[in-house]
């Protein structure tokens, strides 16, 4: 009998788990990983690091819940850009929330900051990844938030405008 991908109701997701025991051991198989460096056309990051005030809601939810910005860009970058089916807690929340409880959220956080410069070709290291996730956290959370949200506005995947109607309400005669 097989597992369920999601559990009912829940916040587990287990294509999520194993995605990411299937890139930590990627990762921990790597050769030389910790020397790896971005390829020469990599682009830099369009959100600086210590921009992390703005917005400032963005900024008071990593300060306060960093596990919930940490899922969120999880959702944005490996399942859904258009946010579609997020939970605030969702399986990577809850990872990142247990890792941190332990003093290891630097972990994830590291391979999170590693995926996003693969998939957009970003400037960094892996040692800048754990020296950004350790030193300061929520200023590394929420850059990746920022940088995931912009680029995915430039792939056209993320709604970037409000609603708008194509006329104002107009009362019928009776």
């Amino acid at each position: 009998m097989s597992a369920p991908a999601q559990s009912a109701g829940g916040p587990i997701d287990n294509r999520d788990i194993e995605d990411w025991k299937n890139r930590f051991n990627k990762t921990l198989g790597e050769k030389g990983f910790l020397n790896s460096a971005s390829p020469e056309n990599a682009r830099p990051w369009s959100t600086g690091f210590f921009s992390c005030f703005s917005p400032i809601d963005l900024c008071l939810i990593t300060c306060c819940v960093p596990c919930v910005t940490f899922g969120k860009t999880h959702h944005r970058t490996r399942k859904n850009a258009n946010m579609e089916g997020y939970e605030p807690i969702n399986t990577s929340c809850l990872a990142f929330w247990a890792s941190s409880c332990f003093g290891m959220h630097w972990v994830l956080q590291s391979m999170q900051m590693q995926d996003i410069r693969e998939k957009y070709n970003l400037e960094g290291s892996c040692v800048m990844d754990i020296a950004k996730s350790c030193c300061c956290g929520c200023c590394a959370l929420i850059q990746a938030e920022k940088e995931s949200e912009l680029r995915e506005t430039e792939k056209g995947a993320v709604v970037t405008g409000q609603y708008a109607s194509e006329g104002g309400m107009v009362a019928q005669p009776q």
